[in-house]
């Protein structure tokens, strides 16, 4: 359990606070370079910490995320024309570049100099391997972007959606690491996968009260979760969380990779951005269509929206006879499931209420090092991960060993992590 004020600093995220004024640290996923894939194309809203923002690509293909809210009477940009290497406020004309600056003022006298005064909040920009970021914080402190491994890949072997979740980051995240859940939520009644790693295989039906480690790392941490198999050995899964809001979980066997950026939208909204890709093969049209239908990594969107075909407004469009006679939760999809869960706990959930149990140790620990560095910086400790790209350069793993020994004593199960 948390404190009401523990969890008051760790799922406020507006300006001010001191989470987010720790986000702010970090370079922000915001949205995929396809929403806004061509120069001069409609700009697009985003809410990145509380701040609403649009996104726009501008005649030479640059990149600005800003202040959706034009200076002048606070009228959104996002009704605005995207031309001529600027957003242009179809109220009286004003004018922005991609920096915020103003280009022109046709509303005032053709001598005046007020738009040399003048300028749009906007937040420099990165664009890696499909994601478009935006950094949001004091510009000296500004540091390298992550590098993460599916940055260097392909276009076609790797696939990026992203979707919206009503509820708060942290719930999302904790959601994420709980390797405990999966042998319960992700489960099969009256049968399992004859993988055995697989979701609804026999280390996860076999096992399910896993032994955690957690190791703490400069970028976050490894989750290392250990299940008993059926001949005796010793399955370890070990995810990874990275500062202050990236994880990625080991696959199963033969499946893709997938790793995911849950961005807090505002306090009770999260933005997730998954990327699953391979690193030896093009994704198939198969995976990429199951993707598309909600299964495994991704959520299936209503058409023309970001938000969740399966959602609380349909009760995540569950089937009791499902339930009773295949499906542990009845629930379709891996996403759908556990947003079912995490929403159903409230916008943001009474931390204060809980009983937590080892099954939860990870979140815990999560929760620990968050505050923690939330806590450091209002004393002027700044987050070491914040401007050091190269520390993201890690991947999740799992493997099956003889020994009952803990995951990061041994050498070539911590070098397998290592991009």
């Amino acid at each position: 359990m948390l404190s009401q004020e523990d969890n008051e600093l760790l799922t406020r995220v507006g300006p001010g606070t001191p989470m987010g004024t720790l986000m702010r640290r970090f370079w922000m996923p915001v949205l995929l370079s396809k929403e806004i894939a061509e120069p001069d194309c409609p700009p697009v809203r985003v809410r990145l910490l509380g701040e609403p923002l649009i996104a726009f690509r501008d005649t030479n293909g640059r990149v600005g995320v800003v202040d959706e809210h034009c200076p002048h009477r606070r009228s959104s940009l996002f009704f605005g024309r995207n031309e001529e290497c600027g957003i242009r406020c179809i109220y009286h004309g004003w004018k922005f570049d991609v920096n915020g600056n103003c280009l022109d003022m046709p509303s005032e006298p053709a001598d005046s100099n007020y738009k040399t005064k003048v300028r749009l909040t906007a937040y420099p920009t990165h664009e890696a391997a499909g994601v478009i970021f935006a950094y949001m914080g004091p510009p000296e402190l500004q540091g390298e972007p992550p590098r993460f491994e599916w940055m260097g890949l392909p276009a076609q072997q790797q696939y990026a959606s992203r979707w919206i979740q009503d509820c708060n980051y942290a719930q999302c995240v904790e959601g994420e690491i709980d390797s405990a859940h999966v042998s319960f939520l992700h489960s099969l009644v009256n049968k399992r996968d004859d993988n055995k790693a697989a979701l609804a295989g026999a280390y996860f039906a076999g096992d399910r009260a896993p032994k955690w480690k957690v190791v703490d790392t400069d970028y976050g941490m490894v989750l290392g979760a250990r299940r008993r198999t059926e001949e005796g050995r010793y399955y370890w899964r070990m995810n990874q969380w990275y500062f202050p809001f990236y994880t990625m979980i080991a696959p199963v066997p033969g499946e893709a990779r997938s790793f995911r950026m849950w961005v807090p939208s505002d306090n009770t909204h999260c933005s997730i951005i998954c990327v699953s890709y391979r690193m030896d093969q093009p994704v198939s049209a198969a995976e990429v269509n199951a993707w598309q239908k909600g299964l495994n990594s991704h959520a299936a969107v209503v058409p023309g929206t970001l938000r969740p075909v399966a959602n609380s407004g349909n009760d995540y469009l569950i089937d009791r006879e499902m339930q009773r006679t295949e499906s542990y939760s009845g629930i379709v999809g891996v996403r759908a499931q556990d947003a079912a869960m995490v929403e159903s706990a409230g916008p943001i959930v009474d931390r204060s209420l809980e009983h937590l149990g080892t099954s939860d140790t990870a979140v815990i620990r999560m929760r620990r090092l968050l505050l923690r560095a939330a806590r450091d910086l209002q004393q002027g400790i700044e987050p070491k991960a914040a401007t050091n790209g190269g520390l993201y350069a890690v991947r999740s793993h799992s493997t099956v060993i003889d020994e009952d020994g803990d995951f990061d004593t041994y050498p070539d199960i911590m070098a397998a992590m290592r991009v």
